[in-house]
């Protein structure tokens, strides 16, 4: 019973942690730090920035890529990573229990 309501607990927090800063700061503009950077460096520099390279993405099809586009590629990429850590832990969870049943069988 202890545990269920520190987990209820953490949950609660979490959630409130995520979404309040949506519902507090209603004017607020969550933009990411990719042209953020750019734009400082550009203060700094005096507007001579140029970037090294452009997305191969762009490249090829010879305009910038929509935000959805963006998005669900940054959604895939996140999707492969945490596939990949799943299966790492997995492996090694699935090692370390059959590695005693053996132990145990012998």
């Amino acid at each position: 019973m202890k545990n269920k309501i520190t987990v209820i607990i953490i949950i609660t927090l979490v959630c409130l942690i995520a979404f309040l800063p949506l519902f507090l700061l209603t004017g607020a503009k969550f933009g990411g730090s990719d042209d953020a950077g750019g734009k400082m460096v550009e203060e700094i520099a005096g507007g001579e920035y140029k970037p090294w390279f452009t997305p191969v993405l762009e490249t090829l099809i010879g305009r910038e890529l929509p935000a959805e586009m963006e998005t669900l590629f940054f959604c895939l990429q996140t999707g492969i990573g945490v596939g990949v850590i799943a299966y790492c832990f997995g492996y090694l969870v699935a090692r370390k229990k059959y590695s005693k049943e053996q132990n145990s069988v012998t």
